[in-house]
């Protein structure tokens, strides 16, 4: 039963061609009985019930032209004195289908005519009844089938529009959660790729130092070249252990459930990385004003990368005499953080544009960190010699 439906479902030009073709049957039925003798009537009956059946047959195809047909067909019948007959069904059909899936002229012209049938009809052909109530009755009761016949058919109209629009939205819902997807998945990976560059640009600009200076000294002096490989062998297992966190961010779940990696850097490990940074050989002072206190993570976190990746730069791009001042400042509303060293400095490209060769990403990094958390950063040459890193913070309370 259900593959008859759906066969019928995907042939609806069949289903109503085969409803044509009974009405044919009893309309032919009725044009030989009733037009018996009178060969010019026959042929007009003929004509209006060929009319008519073609318009049930066709209707979904084009119904605004079968409309036309049947109101053809109306007027010939009036003309010809072809009363009413079984074929007539086709005008209630052409009615409903103009309401449901014709234009809007179309579906007004369609009522406007249902109106005035029954009136037309009982003008040509009228009844036999004793008053005007009674003709009045009769007529409105004759009206009805064909108001009824249009109300369905706008009822459908209305309904498959209201249908169209949850579809609509349904899809355009779909889209933007599909954008939003993309954005937060781009936004993310923008997020891991600071990580990994801050942890990778520092730890291995750490080591690659240490290397070159036991290198320098592996001869003379054993002990400074021992001293440097601890600096590289602990460097390098902090970077592992680092990368593992975020990797862990990467698996859906799974740091969570195991505990494993460590938590996020914040300020309280500036004396440690300051400290490491002076092991490999570049001397920074670090100064506190005002009255340290917890932060929110994502201030904590942005204030301890920044600090890591401009030393990261002054041993870059410094020079071997470059010496590095980090002052941190606790305000009422926002931290202020101040990086800045008086070596050789970056090229004025590192900082604006990146670089030609795809340089000064750490400092394209910091921007967006500062402006994640609503900050401001100033970065640029020192008017007296080496490079000037300068942020604000706003403060919120620590979640």
């Amino acid at each position: 039963m259900q593959r008859l439906y759906d066969f019928l479902r995907r042939h609806p030009t069949g289903v109503d061609t085969f409803w044509a073709a009974v009405l044919l049957l009893f309309g032919g039925l009725w044009v030989a009985e009733e037009t018996a003798g009178s060969p010019g009537r026959r042929l007009a009956g003929v004509v209006v019930i060929a009319s008519l059946c073609t318009v049930v047959a066709l209707r979904r195809r084009a119904p605004e032209q079968m409309l036309l047909v049947a109101t053809f067909a109306g007027v010939l019948q009036l003309l010809t004195d072809i009363r009413q007959n079984p074929a007539d069904f086709g005008m209630l059909v052409a009615v409903y289908t103009a309401a449901a899936q014709g234009n809007r002229w179309a579906s007004r012209f369609a009522l406007g005519s249902g109106l005035l049938a029954a009136t037309l009809h009982n003008l040509r052909w009228p009844p036999d009844v004793s008053g005007m109530t009674q003709l009045v009755v009769l007529t409105t009761f004759m009206t009805v089938p064909f108001v009824l016949a249009w109300v369905l058919g706008d009822s459908l109209r209305t309904r498959r529009a209201y249908y169209a629009e949850l579809e609509e939205r349904a899809a355009r819902l779909e889209r933007e959660r599909e954008v939003r997807s993309k954005v937060a998945v781009a936004a993310e990976r923008s997020r891991i790729a600071r990580e990994l560059h801050d942890v990778v640009a520092h730890n291995v600009s750490v080591m690659v130092v240490q290397a070159d200076g036991a290198a320098y000294v592996l001869d003379t002096s054993p002990d400074q070249a021992r001293q440097a490989l601890e600096t590289i062998s602990g460097t390098g297992r902090q970077a592992l252990a680092e990368m593992r966190r975020l990797l862990g961010v990467l698996r859906t779940g799974e740091g969570e459930r195991s505990g494993e990696y460590l938590p996020q850097p914040d300020v309280a490990q500036l004396g440690d990385l300051i400290e490491q940074v002076r092991g490999a050989g570049l001397p920074v002072v670090f100064e506190v004003g005002g009255a340290p206190r917890p932060l929110a993570s994502g201030v904590e976190l942005t204030a301890y990368r920044i600090v890591q990746e401009a030393l990261t730069n002054t041993r870059k791009h410094g020079g071997p005499d470059a010496g590095a001042l980090v002052r941190l400042t606790y305000g009422e509303g926002e931290l202020e953080l101040l990086v800045e060293d008086d070596g050789r400095g970056a090229r004025r490209q590192l900082y604006e544009e990146g670089g030609e060769d795809g340089l000064g990403q750490g400092l394209i990094g910091m921007r967006e960190r500062v402006g994640v958390v609503g900050g401001s950063l100033d970065a640029g040459p020192r008017p007296g010699g080496g490079f000037r890193i300068s942020a604000v913070l706003p403060l919120k309370p620590a979640v």
